[in-house]
């Protein structure tokens, strides 16, 4: 087994074909080259096959000289991935890599990575290794079976989620594919309209330009509900590898009686399901025993309504490179948290 930098020039196609999420595809590391962001991109080859890869991200911390690493959704890393990794972040004033696997804690999510024992291991023997106290993804998500008939996904739904979506029908409410830049326009419309409201941060209307530019033509897809063609709901999912996934979504206040976010999200499902998708990924969630009361309760309860699996994944980790400024940077993030 050999752990080499890939680079710009390798293929795409074989890069994806190994890659577990979205967030490892070659075009999501184009995307954030876009932004200004540093893209790192490692690769696990066995006999020169490329087994699996570890696309990390940098960034730069504002008036300092230094960086934070990013590793999203790749499969557990090994001792010698991590190796490198703590190598080519030192190169790059980092003051660690945050590690966000894409793996069940009870099982793997992609049998192709690293046994659950070996992963359990290696966080025990890695003293670069800690959990970390400030993730960025949450540790659950809920996932809908796609292998099951239309007719199983319906009956496996909440009875009040079924009951909204023939509301919607019975109201004529429209879904279509936009994965133009007209739908995308409405997509980020809607979408920072429901950050607001929720009191909750986005990603800047930039940002999503750009993650849409590099991937609406093989991985992400706008959809959007109607009413009286008048835009209520919208969502943007990612297709990749045969999983769907829901990262992103937003609605409008007119009209809530005709229940546009429920139909939209069944189509959506539909539409996965006869693109050859075997699971919907709904990105996160709070945990199956959540509070009303939680700012994520809503999110989480609409989700769960469509007859969702919670699944417990891994947890964060942080690869620490520099203790001392690790130490002060968690102090200066915690406070930040609490302002925010």
């Amino acid at each position: 087994m050999a752990i080499r930098i890939i680079s710009n020039d390798f293929k795409p196609t074989v890069f994806n074909k190994v890659a577990n999420h979205p967030l490892q595809s070659w075009q999501w590391g184009e995307a954030r080259k876009m932004s200004g962001i540093e893209v790192l991109r490692l690769g696990q080859f066995v006999d020169n096959e490329l087994k699996n890869v570890f696309q990390t991200t940098f960034h730069k911390v504002p008036h300092t000289p230094f960086t934070v690493g990013y590793l999203p959704r790749s499969v557990m890393p090994s001792r010698e991935v991590i190796d490198l990794l703590i190598d080519e972040g030192t190169k790059r004033k980092a003051i660690f890599i945050k590690v966000e696997p894409y793996e069940r804690a009870s099982k793997l999510l992609n049998y192709n990575a690293v046994t659950l024992r070996s992963s359990e291991q290696l966080i025990a023997n890695n003293k670069s290794l800690v959990a970390s106290p400030h993730p960025l993804f949450p540790k659950w998500t809920q996932i809908i079976d796609l292998a099951q008939p239309e007719e199983i996904i319906l009956k496996n739904m909440k009875s009040k989620t079924r009951y909204n979506i023939h509301v919607a029908k019975r109201h004529q409410v429209e879904v279509k594919e936009m994965t133009t830049q007209q739908g995308f326009q409405i997509f980020c419309q809607l979408y920072f309209e429901t950050t607001k409201r929720q009191h909750y941060r986005g990603h800047d209307p930039e940002y999503h330009q750009y993650i849409f530019q590099a991937l609406k033509k093989e991985i992400a897809h706008i959809f959007v509900s109607f009413y009286k063609e008048i835009p209520l709901a919208a969502m943007e999912i990612f297709i990749f590898n045969d999983v769907a996934f829901y990262p992103y979504g937003g609605s409008s206040t007119e009209y809530r009686n005709v229940m546009a976010p429920n139909l939209l999200m069944w189509e959506v499902i539909r539409f996965a399901r006869n693109s050859g998708c075997r699971t919907f990924d709904m990105w996160g969630s709070l945990p199956p025993k959540y509070f009303a009361t939680d700012v994520w309760s809503g999110f989480t309860r609409f989700k769960q309504g469509f007859g969702t699996e919670f699944i417990e994944l891994i947890g964060s980790f942080d690869v620490v490179i520099d203790s001392i400024l690790y130490n002060i940077y968690g102090g200066v993030e915690k406070i930040r948290r609490k302002l925010l």
